[in-house]
């Protein structure tokens, strides 16, 4: 066990985690220089158009060093805030973590986030200046920066450059002599920790793990704890590029298994892996249940294709453990499901896997985040669509999520941001220089406000200088309205929306009018309204396509003319009361961007 080490890759965005990952690929010899790509263990077409990555990837590497053979598993986790769960699973799998810092940005405010998640693991933290040889990098103040936030030695930070290679075996050298060895006991009974699971069409699932304790042979009778269903383990080995066989995995390995599961809630990611004839007597403490942030809609477009949407779901929950979804229907689009999600990047992303990797074409109704309920007779609710609020008179009091928001930007921008989050319902709580031109700014904000297009504009507002990371601190009472959005008279329930109440009026105004520019004009008037309760506050109309009938009629009496005109407006107040609106999908999109 003493040749094996299991380490992450912790950094914010952009910072060069999936650049540094392949050239240790490389100088390991791991891919060959012919296959060599950039962004190698991304997978994904979506992971490498945007850049970014999605999934955590775990990947076995061979490191000879003084005559000595090192097994190095690398995990390449994702930088985004809306994939930190991918992130806190891939650290349960490692005794050690590469912290990689930009040389030209220093800290930002999702590095802080990980190194917190990595030291709470007690994980060995190995700090690496990366992109060194851009002629921006100021690797002196960003030292400085990084000796503070660790309290490590100057001469512990490593200088690297994942582009050109520099320093990157240095940095192999010192995974092998920093981080600690696995422990476990190889002779006792099994206990495998599943950290991800993936679905393959041909082989069933395809679950990865780590083991604690015991070994894994091929061929054993294994079961899953939690759900108590043993199986025959086909297949063990490890992951290279490609999933590698073996005859037998033991203590500190991580590797996979395939045994021909094909029903995906049977397993679970966090779940522990025992053999059935000498089981273990404890599960392995499992990862936290992950709480979503925001909820959407998703329904099919075709109502037939329900079922199948409902496969593509279990399927994709596999694959990303941070999904969470529960069946509903909905008066406009029919039965859907009600999707939970760690934040809209998250909600876009799958619903671009749903359409790439199983042909889906969905439906997202307007996101929201969760509320809490207390009615009038003492029960309390969750609330995680508007749809479920109950009538004004029941409800007693509504509490919204907030969150401690994080915010790291240049000292010029501050007063930009902070009027930006006082226009959010903001408070400020903390402000911290952290150099003569970097502050820290903490402030605690209802969800609901940053759910949005907050990321956006702090971007725009910073010209791109601010990191922001938070994490959920509670509930909090807030003075909540429903507001309705009516077409024809008719309730639109997926663009109903809980909003406070000083904007309601605004949003509805502006919802209206967006709803105008986008729905096709009809053979009768639509009428757009925005109410509260039973209090119209917004309308715009959507004016008729009119046939000219008057266009036959040369001349002549007034009156003829007039009979033609009065026949059709009965026919269109006829064609009223039976017509019905179809919304675009852009229209449901269109509310989000309102600015």
């Amino acid at each position: 066990m003493d040749h094996i080490r299991n380490f992450c890759i912790i950094a914010h965005i952009d910072h060069g985690k999936s650049t540094l990952a392949d050239r240790l690929l490389q100088m390991t010899g791991t891919i060959a220089d012919r296959d060599m790509q950039n962004q190698a263990l991304d997978d994904m077409d979506l992971e490498r158009e945007r850049g970014i990555t999605i999934k955590s990837k775990a990947i076995q590497m061979d490191y000879p060093l003084n005559g000595k053979k090192y097994l190095l598993n690398l995990i390449d986790t994702p930088g985004h805030v809306d994939f930190s769960y991918e992130v806190s699973r891939s650290i349960a799998a490692c005794e050690g973590a590469l912290l990689i810092v930009d040389a030209t940005q220093g800290i930002q405010a999702q590095t802080i986030s990980n190194l917190y998640l990595a030291l709470e693991h007690d994980l060995e933290i190995i700090p690496i200046l990366n992109k060194m040889d851009l002629p921006s990098a100021n690797p002196e103040e960003v030292k400085d920066q990084i000796v503070d936030l660790l309290g490590c030695k100057r001469e512990e930070i490593m200088a690297a450059s994942g582009k050109t290679g520099l320093g990157v075996d240095k940095v192999l050298e010192e995974i092998v002599h920093r981080i600690p060895a696995p422990k476990g006991d190889p002779a006792a009974p099994l206990q495998a920790l599943i950290f991800d699971s993936v679905f393959n069409s041909f082989r069933g699932i395809i679950a990865y793990f780590r083991i604690l304790n015991g070994s894994l042979k091929k061929g054993d009778r294994v079961k899953f704890f939690n759900t108590g269903v043993s199986y025959n383990a086909d297949e063990v080995g490890v992951l290279k590029m490609d999933l590698k066989p073996q005859n037998k995995l033991s203590a500190g390995d991580v590797g996979y298994i395939i045994s021909g599961i094909k029903t995906a809630s049977e397993v679970k990611v966090g779940d522990t892996i025992t053999q059935v004839d000498r089981p273990c007597e404890t599960a392995i403490q499992g990862f936290e249940d992950v709480k979503p942030m925001v909820w959407a809609g998703i329904f099919p477009v075709d109502t037939d294709e329900y079922e199948e949407l409902r496969d593509a779901m279990e399927k994709l929950k596999l694959n990303d453990a941070s999904l969470t979804w529960t069946p509903e229907s909905s008066a406009a689009l029919g039965f859907g499901f009600r999707c939970g999600f760690l934040g809209l990047l998250h909600m876009e992303i799958i619903q671009e896997r749903l359409e790439r990797e199983f042909n889906m074409t969905v439906i997202t109704t307007v996101p929201n985040v969760g509320y809490i309920v207390t009615k009038t007779n003492g029960d309390v609710i969750n609330v995680n669509n508007p749809t479920e609020l109950p009538e004004v008179m029941h409800i007693d009091k509504i509490e919204e999520p907030y969150i401690k928001a994080q915010i790291i930007t240049k000292s010029e921008y501050t007063g930009a941001i902070m009027t930006l989050c006082i226009e959010k319902r903001g408070n400020l709580i903390g402000q911290n220089y952290l150099t003569t031109d970097r502050v820290e700014l903490s402030f605690e904000l209802p969800l609901g406000e940053v759910v949005f297009d907050f990321f956006d504009k702090l971007k725009s507002i910073s010209r791109g200088y601010a990191s922001f990371d938070y994490h959920p601190i509670g509930f909090q009472e807030s003075d909540l309205i429903k507001l309705d959005i009516l077409l024809n008279a008719e309730k639109v329930d997926a663009l109903s929306a809980l909003i406070h109440r000083d904007h309601a009026h605004e949003l509805g105004k502006k919802m209206c009018s967006k709803l105008k520019e986008l729905l096709p004009r009809q053979q009768f008037d639509i009428p757009i309204q925005a109410a509260i309760g039973a209090k119209i506050v917004a309308r715009e109309t959507v004016k008729a396509l009119r046939k000219d009938v008057t266009a036959k009629c040369y001349g002549g009496d007034i009156s003829r003319k007039r009979k033609l005109l009065e026949k059709q407006k009965e026919g269109k107040k006829r064609m009223r009361s039976v017509g019905s609106v179809e919304i675009p999908q852009e229209a449901f999109l269109a509310v989000l961007k309102l600015d």
